[in-house]
């Protein structure tokens, strides 16, 4: 045994990997040193090696043993011509990317053969600003594969002309072998005639052209909810892709994309707007008609308010699409001084500076040099 590697460095993990690191290691390498993809002269020894090694980490017992005692502790255990603890799921998902989808188990096969969910379809959709805060009902059209409604799916004109698959007398699979480095592997497979579905139709349905489905043109009403993000989804369920061998059609996934508004901005729950206020109203106190997606709200602007003050009205934000509180608007002021004034706002001005002047309180010029002095 002097020979041999151990069995962590054969698999590139270290002592404290977890069952996952170990099997994820082992289906890497069995992939690349596979001799059937592999050519280099060592790989059939070290596709052996890697399974041999998988075997032991693999089996708790086994790693204990070979941990505590080294080879001693696991040798004559009978490993089974290196793939031993792979499992013949394993060997069958790393084979089936080798010789097609044919190779694996009849479990799998069988899975393959039955009535089969069709695939999701994904979309995205654009919704307004307003649409996606209060909720809305969207009607869009699409194309839909829809059972033939005259052969309920079969595809045959009448039940009297459908027959068993010959190539596979009714299974819906067939058995093939495959000779590799280690032996002859047999492989259970989908008939290639009758696709699984081990019927033959002698004269089709003149309706759906023994396709079994008819491509419809249909409207469906999309409910986008209150409180609605971008990003989220909306599920219209049977609208995706067909199923086959008679299984249902899969589900059609909306991604939402709410539309920017020009003076609104969502954040969560709560709506940002930013008011101007002049420097006059800002000092003295004023309240002004505020706008919301719900309407326009009367808010008081405290005297002495600064510019970029949060002021917070409650409840005028969006709906909860859990149906939690629902959030805030939340203004953020912006004062802003007037640049055309008329002659008498220009003299009471003048004025308002003399009368700060000679109270000799001190101005917010003079508190910022002093903060350098």
């Amino acid at each position: 045994m002097a020979d041999k590697r151990d069995y962590y460095e054969v698999l590139g993990v270290s002592k404290n990997a977890g069952d996952d690191e170990i099997k994820k290691a082992y289906r890497k390498l069995a992939k690349q040193y596979h001799p059937d993809i592999n050519k280099a002269p060592d790989a059939a020894e070290k596709f052996k090696e890697i399974n041999e090694a998988y075997e032991v980490l693999s089996d708790s017992e086994k790693r204990q043993n070979y941990d505590q005692f080294g080879f001693a502790g696991v040798d004559g255990q009978g490993f089974s011509q290196g793939f031993g603890g792979a499992g013949f799921d394993d060997l069958g998902d790393i084979f089936s990317s080798f010789f097609g989808s044919g190779f694996g188990s009849a479990r799998s096969s069988r899975r393959q053969t039955g009535p089969r969910r069709g695939d999701d379809k994904y979309m995205r959709m654009n919704v307004s600003f307003m649409d996606a805060c209060f909720g809305k009902t969207e009607t869009i059209n699409l194309s839909v594969d829809e059972t033939c409604t005259y052969c309920g799916g079969s595809g045959a004109a009448s039940s009297s002309d459908i027959e068993n698959c010959p190539t596979c007398h009714g299974s819906g699979t067939v058995i093939s072998q495959q000779r590799t480095p280690f032996g002859v592997f047999q492989s259970q497979g989908v008939c290639p005639d009758c696709h699984g579905t081990g019927k033959k139709i002698k004269k089709v349905c003149p309706h759906c052209g023994g396709q079994g489905y008819n491509r419809k043109r249909v409207s469906v009403d999309v409910k986008i909810p209150a409180g609605i993000s971008t990003g989220q989804q909306l599920r219209v369920s049977g609208k995706g892709e067909r199923g086959e061998n008679g299984g249902p059609n899969g589900d059609l996934f909306i991604e939402v994309v709410v539309l920017d508004h020009e003076q609104f901005v969502r954040s969560g729950k709560d709506i940002l707007l930013e008011i101007p206020v002049s420097a006059v109203d800002a000092t003295l106190g004023v309240s002004l008609d505020i706008p919301t997606i719900h309407g326009d709200v009367t808010m008081k602007i405290p005297a002495g308010t600064q510019d970029g003050a949060r002021l917070r009205l409650k409840g005028k934000g969006v709906a909860d699409l859990r149906g939690g509180r629902q959030g805030d608007q939340i203004c953020t002021v912006r004062i802003k001084v007037d640049t055309k004034l008329s002659s008498k706002e220009k003299e009471l001005y003048r004025e308002l500076q003399k009368l700060q002047s000679r109270s000799g309180k001190e101005s917010a010029w003079d508190k910022f040099r002093n903060m350098f002095s």
